[in-house]
């Protein structure tokens, strides 16, 4: 094709801030993996990946703590934003960087970078909250809820888009429904623990910020349940 570029990178359209988030959590993962390998940091870095989750994952116990004293440190609060960044093995940290450039790059694109910033950060900790609430004592690591924040966002969108093509929009929800029914499998398979409670907080709380993020978009849906 007249005109193309052959040599431009393909990462190029990806943007900046989403690319930051995931050298963010490859650095971390890669800084770990080597370390439990033995391949950096000496002996005692076999443990590197379980001292970090103690100090970088959020915890309910710790959110209940600091509720019931009305003490919030900073190495407790930044819990809430550090914990998408650590992930248990490295086939989930890469799943996550693979979900988050892909995602990331749709809805930076659709609503520019900073939402889709503020979509991660803010999902991240609706997500904790909520995982706090009810699954008690369990840490959560890893980047799912956001991602799945993420994935809500995209599926308003796709709604939107859906019902200006006159076609059914609850095709829309096709995505959230086959990853939790995987979820759901694998959990029987091979067991999990609560993790799909932050997952669906996450995903809900980034529906409904793209309702209010996307220009217009709240008037539509106000129409569309009108016409209902």
């Amino acid at each position: 094709m007249t005109g193309t570029d052959h040599n431009a990178s393909p990462f190029n359209a990806i943007p900046p801030v989403t690319t930051a988030l995931v050298i963010v959590m490859a650095g971390v993962e890669l800084i770990l993996s080597l370390g439990a390998r033995g391949l950096m940091g000496g002996p005692g870095a076999v443990g590197w990946r379980i001292q970090t989750i103690e100090r970088y994952a959020f915890s309910g116990d710790i959110l209940a703590w600091m509720v019931e004293t009305g003490r919030f440190p900073p190495e407790h609060l930044m819990r809430f934003l550090t914990y998408p960044f650590v992930h248990g093995t490295f086939t989930a940290a890469l799943f996550a960087a693979v979900m988050m450039l892909a995602l990331g790059k749709i809805v930076g694109e659709a609503l520019g970078p900073l939402r889709m910033l503020a979509i991660f950060v803010v999902t991240a900790i609706v997500g904790a909250v909520v995982f706090g609430l009810f699954a008690g004592r369990v840490p959560l690591i890893g980047a799912f809820p956001p991602i799945y924040g993420l994935i809500g966002a995209f599926t308003y969108l796709l709604w939107l888009r859906l019902g200006q093509m006159g076609e059914a929009q609850i095709r829309a929800f096709s995505l959230i429904g086959v990853l939790l029914g995987l979820q759901l499998v694998f959990g029987l398979l091979f067991g999990g623990g609560p993790y799909w409670i932050a997952e669906v907080a996450g995903f809900v709380a980034g529906f409904a910020m793209a309702i209010v993020l996307v220009p217009g978009g709240l008037t539509r849906l106000v129409a569309r349940l009108r016409e209902r």
